[in-house]
């Protein structure tokens, strides 16, 4: 096998490991790899920039529910994942920024 070639086979199995959502020594008994090689090709490919197995930005669906209520203004409410956020005019955007980030990294 080339030099390659096992690059190409380490990107897919890298791939479905971190897909699969199992721990490294269940993925590995699974697949007939031990988990320092698992861990080598990681580290080897957390160096690549260019790795395609690093995940890409990622669009998520808005819903637009017609007018707001009079009383609320020009509020906005954002969603991530189950949580929501009503912004209103002169919120702190830094704030803002820290608060999706949280939920972004729990959801």
């Amino acid at each position: 096998m080339t030099k390659v070639e096992r690059q190409k086979e380490w990107e897919t199995r890298i791939t479905e490991y971190r897909a699969s959502g199992q721990s490294a020594k269940v993925w590995c008994a699974a697949h007939n790899v031990t988990p320092r090689q698992l861990w080598y090709w990681l580290r080897k490919f957390k160096s690549k920039k260019d790795a395609p197995f690093m995940k890409s930005p990622q669009w998520l669906p808005v819903e637009v529910s017609g007018q707001l209520p009079a009383e609320q203004g020009n509020a906005l409410l954002i969603r991530v994942g189950k949580a929501g956020i009503e912004v209103r005019p002169g919120f702190d955007p830094a704030l803002l920024s820290q608060v999706v980030r949280v939920l972004v990294s729990l959801c």
